[in-house]
């Protein structure tokens, strides 16, 4: 692994499947750590997760379910990455491009939260209309 010389900063590929293992959990971890809406979107997935175990859905109602998950937290994921590198790029000025791109990111958030809304309503809407029953 190569070196900067004024710090112990890596700054080649990495060299073995741990150490990319490790650089993936310290992005894990920042998520979590510095993305209010990240940690929003688990704690979310938590509660269907819950509601799931409680209604007893069916295998494919999981899958869906997971599916949903993962479309939300996956663009997060980008969104998170797209604002970071606009930053880096435009620094602390506004930039009619920079925001076009943010603004873009995050309603592609958005359209994945309306997916998962969509798959929540169809899985569980009909669960608790028999309940009321």
């Amino acid at each position: 692994m190569a070196l900067k010389d004024k710090d112990n900063r890596q700054i080649d590929k990495n060299k073995t499947f741990i150490q990319s293992l490790g650089h993936a959990l310290d992005g894990i971890k920042r998520l979590i750590l510095e993305e209010r809406n990240f940690r929003f979107d688990l704690i979310i997935a938590f509660l269907a997760i819950c509601l799931g175990v409680i209604c007893q859905i069916k295998i494919n109602e999981w899958v869906w379910l997971f599916a949903a998950f993962f479309s939300v937290i996956g663009s997060e994921v980008l969104n998170s990455i797209i604002e970071n590198v606009v930053d880096l790029i435009v620094g602390h000025h506004y930039d009619f491009l920079a925001k076009r791109a943010k603004d873009i990111a995050a309603g592609g958030v958005l359209m994945s939260a309306l997916f998962a809304v969509i798959i929540g309503s169809l899985i569980f809407i009909p669960r608790f209309i028999q309940l009321l029953k």
